[in-house]
């Protein structure tokens, strides 16, 4: 985790995907999240426009700063539904420092006065709402709710939060469309709303703003990738496991300078791969399984030569699986598998051998007895025999239109685009985010980031 100048340590948790399990006590009924939701509601109709400030009149803050947080601690320590921990059992008195998950450092204007510096609730279990009052934490670097029960929508005034550099969010219930307000923190470099409700379109200047790292995985996002995802500073995007739909932009190309880890499995993603993904250089992780794209493999990536993880199943390729492709220098894990090449060459058997530490799976291909666990001529037939031409395919726009196929006439044989792949009936496992310098824990709901 990135923590700037400040002084105390950063959580040094680097956990294995494979390892987490649910805690029973993270579970929140559908009644108890209304009953939260509600409270929110009630909360900001009865404070109106305002942030509601009130505050124990016996309490004596002289440190004006720390005044306003502890203003705003309180308001998030009422908007609890449950604590069953009792993590906020210390939020009492003057001394905000003192309190669980708080940390303060000298302020950045006067360094002879003190300032909540970082917010840190991660796994408290604590269920509840965002007051408006957490605005009041203006002089926050980083704010980690990771795994918690909050419900909701994430108000408006955490834009006040303007020295934000990490903002952690996930494994919640928080609902609504994207939140706007972050795109409002001008420090901003470390987004993590993954594993909650959000829904609807993702907004282009998410991608306009300079952020390092951006994890929007498991949620509801629809209406397909902005354009502007190849103007984007980050090394990490994140975008797994929602309903985008569309295809992948071209422009994607142009975030090769600093574009580490792609990630962009289980979107409804149609279309061709862009040839211009083979421009990503920088890129360590290049994982677009789980979608409906077709055609062959563009050869522009063997450009990929950082890449790692290269996984291309559970798409409608077709074609051959190319030499290039499997002579990456740094390559340690291909899968093609469930698609429907009819081929691929020698070096992918050999130079991808499991007992040089190296992976490479393809089954449920349509290479008949070339390759052992490969789909039936039948199955096969449809697809190989209607090759998808990718230099005649429409151009990728945004925003796209939700992924619906019309039905094949019944008098022919089905069209290569006319069905997605069969489902994926295993869970969807992302990649570790490996070297990276976020160390937040990764939410326990479900298996991997």
């Amino acid at each position: 985790m990135a923590m700037g100048t400040l002084p105390f340590p950063p959580l040094l948790l680097l956990l294995l995907i494979f390892s987490l399990l649910l805690s029973p006590s993270l579970a929140l009924t559908s009644q108890e999240a209304a009953a939260i939701a509600r409270r929110q509601l009630l909360a900001f109709e009865q404070h109106g426009d305002h942030v509601h400030i009130d505050i124990d009149i016996d309490i004596k803050v002289s440190n004006p700063r720390l005044l306003a947080a502890h203003r705003a601690l309180h308001a998030l320590k009422e908007a609890l539904y449950s604590d069953p921990h009792n993590f906020t059992g210390n939020w009492v008195g003057p001394n905000v420092c003192s309190y669980n998950g708080v940390f303060c450092v000298p302020s950045l204007e006067n360094q002879s006065v003190s300032a909540v510096a970082t917010l840190d609730l991660n796994a408290a279990d604590v269920a509840g709402y965002l007051p408006r009052e957490i605005g009041l934490l203006s002089d926050l670097a980083v704010i980690h709710l990771n795994s918690n029960r909050f419900c909701g929508v994430i108000p408006e005034e955490i834009k006040n939060m303007t020295q934000l550099y990490e903002l952690d969010v996930s494994n919640n219930r928080l609902v609504g469309p994207f939140p706007n307000s972050v795109l409002h923190m001008p420090k901003l470099s470390y987004l993590d709303i993954r594993f909650n409700d959000f829904e609807g379109p993702i907004p282009p200047e998410l991608f306009l703003k300079p952020y390092d790292a951006i994890f929007l995985n498991n949620n509801r996002f629809t209406s397909g990738i902005p354009d502007t995802i190849g103007k984007s500073t980050a090394s990490v995007i994140v975008l797994a496991n929602n309903d985008l739909g569309g295809c992948i932009p071209p422009s994607i190309g142009k975030a090769a300078k600093t574009l580490d880890q792609f990630i962009f499995i289980n979107n409804s993603l149609t279309g061709c791969l862009p040839v211009e993904s083979g421009l990503l250089a920088n890129a360590t992780v290049f994982d677009v399984s789980g979608n409906a794209l077709t055609g062959s493999i563009p050869p522009t990536l063997d450009g990929l030569s950082k890449v790692e993880q290269l996984d291309l199943s559970h798409n409608m390729f077709s074609g051959l699986v190319p030499s290039d492709i499997c002579r990456l220098p740094a390559l340690a894990n291909l899968s093609v598998s469930y698609n429907f090449f009819v081929g691929e060459a020698a070096e992918c058997s050999s130079t991808l051998d499991a007992n040089l530490g190296k992976s490479f799976q393809d089954e449920a291909n349509c290479m008949g007895n070339a390759r052992p666990v490969q789909r039936s001529a039948a199955e096969c037939a449809p697809v190989v025999t209607h090759p998808v031409d990718c230099g005649k395919t429409k151009p990728c726009g945004w925003p796209a239109k939700y992924y619906s196929p019309p039905p094949p006439p019944a008098s022919s044989p089905p069209s290569p685009t006319a069905s997605p792949p069969p489902p994926i009936h295993e869970p969807v496992i992302l990649p570790p985010i490996i070297g990276s310098r976020y160390q937040s824990p990764p939410p326990p709901l479900f298996p991997g980031y």
